[in-house]
């Protein structure tokens, strides 16, 4: 009896808790119809605070920090609300007039037509997505090799063996990109300039030689840390060191 009262308490503080976001946010909505931005942002990031975080919330913070005219948090709220969620097509969007504001025009690297088409769309999902389509792909794939089993004419037999056949085949494929946007987003570690400009080093002290500068809303890959230097490197290949205060991590 004490552990269904106990159960039945958290139900209902989770459901308060679920109205009370509900209640911030859209406050937030309409202090940001309103044109109170600053306003609006806090009651979002009272939100976030509390973990409740979605793709629409860090859409929504990018917003008001675009009319704020600040670079830097507008691209890191909207590639959060991206990394949440790679489709959400506003994100996307207002991402691209975004990186207009930013003064560092960076040249990409040429990319293989396998990077190309990892990037276009299998990276279009996240891995908790492929997770589930492999999940949706292995009972495919028994439901129709049990029909193979049990079937009885020939023509039945080949059908269910070839579909299942096919399923076990997209099984495996499904599995191999989920382990490998798995690791991909577990080993990559990205970030946003937030300072205004800032000088790239070639080691992580403050007397090496500056390498190049870079300045707010360039987003940079991390690939090692020392003391508090971050070694970043940019989509053209350049590599460089500077103090983490400079920047933030996605």
């Amino acid at each position: 009896m004490r552990n269904l009262i106990i159960i039945v308490l958290l139900f209902v503080s989770t459901i308060s808790l679920a109205q009370s976001s509900n209640d911030l946010f859209n406050n937030a909505n309409s202090l940001y119809k309103e044109g109170k931005y600053d306003e609006a942002i806090k009651l979002y990031e009272q939100i976030e605070s509390e973990n409740l975080v979605s793709s629409e919330l860090y859409y929504n913070l990018g917003n008001c920090y675009y009319k704020l005219n600040k670079v830097a948090p507008t691209i890191y709220n909207l590639e959060r609300a991206l990394k949440i969620d790679p489709l959400n097509e506003d994100a996307q969007n207002n991402l691209i007039i975004a990186k207009r504001l930013t003064l560092d025009r960076i040249e990409t690297l040429p990319k293989t037509v396998l990077q190309k088409f990892n990037e276009n769309y299998l990276q279009k999902f996240t891995y908790n997505t492929w997770a589930i389509i492999t999940v949706v792909l292995s009972f495919i794939a028994s439901i129709l090799f049990l029909l193979f089993y049990f079937a009885y004419t020939p023509t039945k037999k080949r059908i269910y063996f070839t579909t299942s056949i096919v399923s076990f085949l997209l099984l495996i494929v499904s599995i191999t990109i989920t382990y490998t946007q798995y690791n991909q987003s577990k080993n990559t570690v990205q970030a946003i300039i937030f300072a205004e400009e800032i000088s790239v080093n070639n080691e992580p002290t403050s007397g090496s030689d500056e390498v190049f500068t870079l300045h707010e809303g360039t987003k940079v890959n991390i690939l090692d840390t020392v003391d508090n230097w971050k070694k970043i490197k940019l989509i053209d290949g350049k590599i460089g060191w500077i103090e983490s205060e400079n920047l933030k991590e996605l």
